[in-house]
């Protein structure tokens, strides 16, 4: 991989209690816009969801949008979808997420709920069991992941994590630090492919 044209935003349909988050949505919208990054995302309009790709948008940035028919009317305004440059409608949930998958190079987590974090989950467990290698950051804003984090741990120390399936991924509470981290990632996963593959012919 190495470059990231594209990255997958899991977040919230809601806005929370927060507006630090929201803050930290928009500002990573425009940030995706002027870096040239496609933001992939649920297709939602509204709360976290709306505004990250609302700021994307305004800023002259790139946006697909990946939605399942029963939530257009729950999550979206068919106005607001037209605004999208690309609209991919699917029948399910999981249609939904193996499309974001396949479309985006990275994946950033925002505040959400347990939408997100079932979104944020199934990417951590492929990328533990070896099926893909596409980084994934948790947009830590105000702690917002701490618990989850510390869940992890504590998994791990309990022996449910074993040596040689840890569950990597980036974490920052400052969105202006994303881009960087993830193209860095992205970096030296080809640098540790490309060291295998030299070992292997040997």
């Amino acid at each position: 991989m190495g470059t990231i044209s594209s990255i997958c935003v899991y977040c919230g349909a809601g806005s929370g209690t927060d507006p630090a988050h929201m803050a930290a949505a928009t500002a990573l919208g425009r940030i995706l816009a002027e870096e040239k990054i496609r933001l992939v995302y649920g297709g939602g309009t509204i709360g976290m969801m709306g505004a990250v790709s609302k700021a994307v948008l305004e800023n002259g940035g790139q946006v697909t949008g990946i939605i399942p028919r029963f939530l257009l009317d729950m999550e979206a305004s068919h106005e607001e979808l037209e605004r999208l440059d690309e609209l991919i409608l699917t029948e399910d949930m999981h249609e939904r997420k193996r499309t974001m998958f396949d479309k985006a190079d990275a994946f950033i987590a925002l505040p959400g709920g347990i939408g997100t974090l079932e979104e944020l989950v199934e990417q951590l467990t492929w990328a533990q069991l070896g099926r893909h290698k596409k980084p994934v950051l948790l947009a830590n804003i105000n702690n917002f992941w701490q618990p989850l984090i510390e869940l992890i741990s504590h998994m791990q120390d309990e022996a449910y994590i074993r040596e040689g399936f840890e569950v990597n991924f980036l974490n920052s509470d400052n969105v202006d630090q994303v881009v960087p981290l993830l193209r860095k990632a992205a970096l030296e996963a080809v640098v540790t492919d490309d060291t295998l593959e030299s070992v292997g012919r040997l």
